[in-house]
Parts: structure tokens; C-alpha cells; sequence
């Protein structure tokens, strides 16, 4: 028998289609039930690729008797996080409010109008099971006590995270960016590489902040910390040794055994985290990475209509990592004689380095010519030979049962994408990069844009479900994207499609009362709180984003109210940076170059794109790039000519042009010559 859920299209709300339990999904049927029938609502909240939530759904939601008392007692709302993220930032600050954590799945009752009066995250059966008869029985029993607890419990989600409108203006200096990163630095750790902390998370957004940090303040303990934590992760089981791209987190202190889980927002940001850094330091190892996980991006995550799927599960066969993780035997029958190099290699051990699970999971700890060194090999001997192998483990791995796959494409983490082919075309100027980028570019314009609006979900059946309204994030990350892949190749259009969207964000989601911006649009369903997202995390925060995607937009078009309302957004936030980095680190960027300034870089003529990849050479992260060979934009008026030509311009005021891209960057301060 199968549920309501059975005409989703949602992967994880179809992995619950066939429970017992009679779950809705969120929509007028379920609330108006409540309603009607006066009874609680059970609002579960996870995602596809979430362990935890497999691991509830089997022990309790699979359960006969579970059910029976849940679809007795409750309307029972199952939700996608990634679909619904307006909801489940609203009850997951209600469970971190009543629990002091939170995390998926996420489990919260409401009264029959949403109101939360109690909740947590994962639940043995047993434990459900009491929690279930207990609140059923204080719905009954005591209606004006949840009543009042629900009163509270929702005025203090409506006022979380509510910041004041600073009006009075700030002059920022190099002190500001000091203080930050004097209190952020004493969490490192420059042994292993990210925080002094278990488990790690890449969090790529502080360690790009940390790369301008460190060339613009020219810190030495930022540049090192940055480059050993790219290291380590790059050698690390957090990283997929043999098919590229990165999981989620790594349960241990040193990147070894990751929560095996695949989410295309991380290898997005990281894709475009280390093509950064090799911008700044060549170093093989961050191209590697790059190529690795864009090369798996287009195997497993690539969709046949240019757009990219969400995420890979951390199980197969019901077993976290059996995908990814070989005994030293199963090496052996794959590559014969080479598996004692490749084990060296590697890190594997007869007994499993995974001790718990007595399997191997793939890590590195030296470099190619450290370990050819002590081999007595050649360097590209040894590569040539691990490459080899690691194709043969590949195609072995292939064949295996695969984790599932979450295929729904989302606005959000499509835009993160585009941008890192972007970042990486631009860094590398590998055409295969800039060809994909456009393709996924046209993929966000044609699908996921209607009547001048972003849908959040890509809907390949139009008419299964009504369209879910794309949130602040989804704006704020494709105006970055569309803003980034015009500044790889001068197309204006690119342009344009980010400064519509610009203004529609503005007019749907900007509160003039305190300067920011709301996450839920306000034509949007109205729920019941509406919230502002300014804390950056694994995805930096939509208001971050969007005060840097308005800092651009303003310069490219001499806007001066987008510029405006990008410096009242900083103000705002700027006074919580100093205490808490890491969770402000985007916004942090953006005080970089309030303090050092933008340079706004303009090549014109005939030869601009050539010019422009002779420029990248150089890591500015100070920088925004226009120009081409021919062009509307107000900073490219007069400056057509048959010659092309460089102009270096700053505030308002610009250089005198120069034909050749080492004089332009004698006319800017502090560049570094990666390559």
C-alpha cells in the first residue's frame, strides 16, 4: 500500500511512499485536516542522502504498530529540507530553541496551526513510540498549556538571528579584518589541517576568505593553515581517491573516514575553492582536485538536460561506504602484482586502516616525489602506474550496487555549479570548462526561469506539482553564477539575466525596515515566521551573497542604489563578524574589499579574451572584470578602439590604458604571479 506521497517527485519523499504511516505532503489537504480534525501535526523533516533518516524510517516508520499510532493521533507531514528549506529553517530553530541542537531527521509537533510545542532530531522506536502516546495524551489533556508554550516557543523564532538597521556609516580599516582573524586563528589546526575540532567540515567559504586574507593582508599563518588544510583533504578519505569529488565530512580528526554522503554543493564550492588556490600558489595537487571532481560531476551528477543532481547517498546495500571501501584481497584480485605498490600508495592494510569495519579506505600521506624517493622510482613512473590502477579499482567499483542518487535539480546548488565550471575555466582555460558552464547556463534560463521568476526544482513531468517558488538563496546563487561566467568570457547577455533577477530579489525579498533580506519571497506562501538567513555555514548565507552579488551588479552598471543597499547590509552585520569568523566568513570578504578596495579591470578590442587569460594568471581577488570587443556597460563608454587595451580603474578614476597585461598589473598593488 502506498501513501500520498507516491505522486512526488521528490526522492526522499518517494523512499517514504510505501511506509504504513499515512504521510501528506505539505499542502492545503494536510494543514486543513489538522484543522478540521483539531489534531497535532507531525512535521519530519530530512533529505535522500541523510543516514539517520534511513536509519528512523527503517526502525519506526516501516513499523506497523509505530504507525498505527502515529496516523491515530497525527496529521503526519514528511518534508524534503532541500525542497523546503523556508520550513525546516522554522522548525529547526523551534527544536534548537527547545533542545539546544538540531540536526536531520528532523522530527517537530506543531499545534493545527504549525505553531511547534516540542521536537528532536533521530529517535530510537521505543523512545518514539512514548514520545508519540505522551503528547497525544497532552493535546487532550492539557490544550491550553501547548497553546501557551506554543505562544513563546514562536515568538522567539520570529526573533532569532533579527538584526538592527545601523544607520550611522563606518570607515572600515585593515584593523577590522585583523581582529577577525586574531580570534579565528587560535582554532586551527596546522597539523591536520581545518579546526581544532571532530568532526571536520570543509567549509570552503572560510578557507576562501582565508586565501584573500592572507595574499591581501600578506599573513603567513593564513596562507599556511589554508594550504595545509587543502592538502590534507585532498589526501584524505573525505576525498574520493579513485573517482574525484568530496563527501561530506570526515568523522575523525585527520579528513580519514568521511560520512560518506556526496552533496553537489560541496564539490561546487570546492571545485571553485581550489581552482582559487591554484590561482595563488600553482601547486599540482589543487589542479588535480579540480579536474578529479569535475570529470566525476559530469559521470554521476550530470543530468542528459545539462542540469546537475543533488546528491549521492552514503549507503549501499544498507551498509555506509561499502561503495567506496576494498579490503586489501579485493585490491589484489583487481590488480594483481601492482597491489603492493598501490596499497603503499594508498595507505591499506591487510586488516583495513577502517579499523572498525576491518575494510580500507583509500588516504594519502606523502607526495608523488616524496614517495617515488623512497620507492627508488621515477616520479612519473609512479603516476603512470597509480593512474593506471586507479582506473582498474574504477571500473571494478563501477560494477558494485551503487548508493542512491538524488536527482532532483535545484536552482541553488546549479548555480554553485555554473559557477565553478566558471571559476575553473577561467583559472585553467580549458575550453571543455567554459562549454559546460554555458550549457548549464542556458539549462538555468530555459528551465528553471518562468515569467521572469526563478522556480526552485526542475520539473521534467510539468504538471505533476505545482512549481516550487524559488527562496532568496536561489537568487542570490545564480545571480553569482551568471555574474561569474560573465567575467570568463565578456558576455553581456550573462549579464543582463543576472540583473533581472537582481531586481526582481530586490523587489521580493528586500525588507527596507532592516536593511536585509527575507529567505521566503513576499508573493511566497506565508507561514509562521518569516525569516532572514545571515549566518554563513556550509553554503554561505543568501544575504551574504547577495550583499557581495550588489557590490558587483553596482559597479558593472554604476548602480548607485545597488551599492547602497550592499553597505547597509555590511554595516548591519559587520559589529558580529569579530566573535564569531568562521560563521561570517562571506561577509568577511566582502570587508576585504571595502578595506583594499576594488579593481575594476576593463579590457577591450579585438584581443580582450586573450588578454583576459594572460590576466588570470595573476591571483586579484580584489578584482571585477569587464570589457570584450564590444559591450554597453557605463565603465566601457569611450574606451573602444581598434587596439586592444588594458584600463586599470579604481573609484571612479581610471589609469591610463596600457596595451600589454604586465603594465596593467605594475598599475595595481600587491598582485601575485601564480604561474
Amino acid at each position: 500500500m502506498s501513501n500520498r506521497l507516491i505522486n512526488q517527485s521528490s526522492p526522499y519523499l518517494l523512499q517514504h511512499a510505501n511506509n504504513p504511516v499515512d504521510w501528506f505532503p505539505w499542502g492545503e489537504e494536510a494543514l486543513a485536516k489538522a484543522k478540521n480534525e483539531n489534531k497535532l501535526i507531525l512535521i519530519s523533516i530530512g533529505y535522500s542522502a541523510c543516514h539517520w533518516c534511513h536509519v528512523m524510517e527503517h526502525e519506526s516508520f516501516e513499523d506497523q504498530g509505530v504507525a498505527d499510532i502515529m496516523n491515530a493521533n497525527f496529521v503526519c507531514i514528511k518534508i524534503d529540507r532541500e525542497v523546503r528549506p523556508d520550513i525546516d529553517q522554522i522548525y529547526m530553530d523551534a527544536v534548537q530553541l527547545m533542545t539546544g541542537s538540531g540536526g536531520w531527521p528532523l522530527n517537530c509537533f506543531c499545534l493545527p496551526d504549525q505553531r511547534p510545542i516540542y521536537g528532536g532530531t533521530y529517535f530510537k522506536k521505543e523512545d518514539w513510540k512514548s514520545i508519540l502516546k505522551n503528547l497525544a495524551d497532552y493535546w487532550q489533556q492539557k490544550p491550553e498549556d501547548a497553546i501557551g508554550y506554543a505562544v513563546r516557543l514562536t515568538n522567539g523564532i520570529n526573533k532569532g538571528e533579527q538584526l538592527l538597521k545601523i544607520e550611522e556609516e563606518h570607515h572600515y580599516s585593515k584593523k577590522d579584518v585583523s581582529d577577525v582573524f586574531e580570534s579565528w586563528k587560535r582554532t586551527f589546526d596546522l597539523v591536520e589541517g581545518g579546526y581544532n575540532r571532530i568532526p571536520k567540515f570543509p567549509l570552503p567559504n572560510n578557507w576562501q576568505f582565508m586565501l584573500r586574507y592572507a595574499h591581501l593582508m600578506k599573513d603567513d599563518l593564513a596562507h599556511t593553515a589554508s594550504r595545509v588544510t587543502l592538502q590534507k583533504m585532498a589526501f584524505g578519505g573525505i576525498y574520493d581517491q579513485i573517482g574525484g569529488g568530496f563527501a561530506r565530512y570526515s568523522v575523525d580528526g585527520r579528513w580519514h573516514i568521511p560520512h560518506f554522503e556526496k552533496m553537489l554543493y560541496d564539490n561546487a564550492q570546492l571545485i571553485s575553492l581550489y581552482s582559487e588556490a591554484f590561482q595563488y600558489t600553482p601547486d599540482p595537487i589543487y589542479k588535480n582536485v579540480v579536474y578529479e571532481c569535475l570529470e566525476f560531476i559530469e559521470r554521476e551528477m550530470t543530468s542528459p538536460e545539462g542540469g546537475f543532481y543533488s546528491a549521492i547517498d552514503a549507503d549501499s546495500e544498507g551498509v555506509e561506504g561499502k561503495f567506496y571501501s576494498f579490503s586489501k584481497e579485493e585490491i589484489r584480485s583487481v590488480l594483481g602484482d601492482d597491489e603492493e605498490l598501490f596499497s603503499i600508495y594508498y595507505q591499506l592494510s591487510e586488516e583495513g586502516n577502517w579499523v572498525e569495519e576491518g575494510t580500507n579506505v583509500f588516504i594519502r600521506n606523502l607526495e608523488n616525489a616524496e614517495l617515488a624517493l623512497q620507492l627508488g622510482i621515477s616520479e612519473e613512473a609512479l603516476e603512470s602506474k597509480i593512474n593506471q590502477a586507479k582506473l582498474k579499482v574504477l571500473e571494478a567499483r563501477l560494477l558494485r550496487i551503487r548508493p542512491g542518487l538524488d536527482d532532483k535539480i535545484l536552482a541553488s546548488w546549479n548555480g554553485m555549479m555554473l559557477k565553478a565550471y566558471s571559476d575553473a575555466y577561467r583559472v585553467f582555460a580549458e575550453p571543455k570548462f567554459l562549454e559546460k558552464a554555458q550549457k548549464s547556463a542556458k539549462f538555468i534560463v530555459d528551465q528553471l526561469i518562468i515569467d521572469q521568476q526563478l522556480v526552485r526544482v526542475y520539473q521534467k513531468n510539468i504538471g505533476q506539482e505545482e512549481p516550487t517558488a524559488a527562496f532568496l538563496d536561489d537568487y542570490a546563487l545564480v545571480i553569482e553564477a551568471f555574474i561569474a561566467l560573465y567575467e570568463s568570457c565578456f558576455d553581456e547577455e550573462y549579464l543582463e539575466v543576472a540583473k533581472k533577477l537582481t531586481d526582481v530579489a530586490i523587489a521580493e525579498f528586500y525588507d527596507e525596515e532592516s536593511g536585509m533580506f527575507f529567505y521566503t519571497a513576499k508573493s511566497g506562501e506565508q507561514l509562521i515566521a518569516r525569516k532572514q538567513e545571515i549566518l554563513d555555514n556550509v553554503i554561505p548565507a543568501s544575504n551574504s551573497v547577495m550583499a557581495h552579488n550588489l557590490f558587483k551588479m553596482g559597479h558593472f552598471y554604476d548602480h548607485s542604489s545597488y551599492l547602497t543597499i550592499s553597505e547597509q547590509m555590511l554595516r548591519n552585520v559587520q559589529a558580529r563578524i569579530k566573535s564569531y569568523g568562521s560563521g561570517y566568513s562571506n561577509w568577511a570578504s566582502l570587508l576585504l574589499l571595502h578595506v583594499f578596495g576594488v579593481y575594476e579591470i576593463a579590457i577591450t578590442g579585438a584581443s580582450a579574451e586573450e588578454k583576459r587569460k594572460q590576466l588570470e594568471k595573476y591571483y586579484i581577488p580584489n578584482k571585477i572584470l569587464l570589457g570584450g570587443s564590444s559591450g554597453t556597460l557605463p565603465l566601457l563608454k569611450d574606451k573602444w578602439a581598434t587596439e586592444t587595451k588594458i584600463y586599470v580603474c579604481q573609484n571612479r578614476t581610471c589609469l591610463l590604458p596600457v596595451v600589454e597585461v604586465i603594465d596593467a598589473i605594475k598599475q595595481i598593488d600587491n598582485p601575485i604571479q601564480g604561474r
